[in-house]
């Protein structure tokens, strides 16, 4: 009996071997993306504060949609959308303008532009457009995108007077049925709005009002980034917090045990 069963046992285990082999990999895309060893440490660092993976599947981003990324940075976003996107999708960087009399825009944008040229085989598919209102608004060819995702912005072009204007260029890039995706500062209801500005952090109102007037409608809010530790009072706004630290040393155990701040994660469509 046993002569019989030892070689059934050995074609199973052969059997269970080769499918092992061969099966796909089970990684959801963006998990892989997220996890790919390529991404700095000190962007890793961060993902218990921006829970990217969450967030891109929140915002329903596939790795065959055409995608623009507002203001990207130095490129914390970018190291995961870049890759995601490279192969059967498509991935515009909105940067700053290249005629910014702006230092600290000048010097993002090149150092983007450095990052994308050191690493061609992450970057090479990038294609870097402008968001600088009101001469640069078309981030992308207009009705060409599935999603727009813009993370942390929306006090800057509030403090500029151009929030109408950079919603607008939203509008514009995406196709009918487009998402647009918006992390944000939040500030508790009813702050005024010079206290926005001041803080950095802007309410859901404000956020969802600037939307609506470009003519998208709210599909769904998250509280994926929500941080309750953060109470949105601090003495120099929200870049009193963890990564700016603006205060120094200045109760700085207090301020890196709040983290990073509370935000609001919304979902807006361009209507069909």
């Amino acid at each position: 009996m046993t002569s019989h069963l030892i070689p059934g046992l050995l074609l199973a285990g052969v059997i269970a071997l080769t499918a092992c082999q061969s099966a796909p990999a089970t990684l959801d895309p963006i998990d892989d993306a997220v996890a790919n060893p390529h991404r700095s440490a000190e962007f890793v660092a961060r993902d218990h504060a921006r829970h990217p993976a969450e967030t891109l599947r929140f915002f329903d981003v596939q790795p065959d949609m055409t995608v623009v990324e507002i203001w990207p940075g130095a490129g914390w976003y970018s190291e995961i959308l870049a890759p995601l996107l490279r192969d059967n999708g498509r991935y515009y960087a909105a940067h700053f303008g290249a005629d910014s009399d702006v230092p600290f825009f000048q010097r993002s944008l090149d150092a983007y532009r450095e990052k994308l040229a050191a690493s061609p085989a992450l970057y090479d598919q990038v294609t870097l457009t402008e968001l600088a209102p009101p001469a640069a608004t078309t981030v992308a060819p207009p009705g060409s995108a599935d999603r727009v995702l813009t993370f942390r912005n929306v006090h800057n072009w509030a403090k500029a007077g151009q929030a109408e204007a950079v919603f607008a260029a939203f509008y514009q890039a995406l196709r009918p049925g487009g998402i647009l995706g918006v992390v944000e500062h939040r500030a508790p209801a009813g702050r005024s709005f010079e206290d926005q500005i001041v803080s950095g952090y802007m309410t859901e109102a404000y956020v969802i009002s600037l939307a609506e007037q470009a003519g998208f409608r709210l599909v769904e809010r998250s509280e994926i980034n929500a941080n309750p530790r953060d109470t949105a009072d601090h003495p120099a706004g929200v870049w009193t917090l963890p990564p700016s630290l603006r205060r120094g040393d200045n109760d700085r155990a207090r301020y890196l045990a709040i983290g990073e701040s509370d935000r609001m994660t919304l979902k807006f469509m361009r209507p069909d």
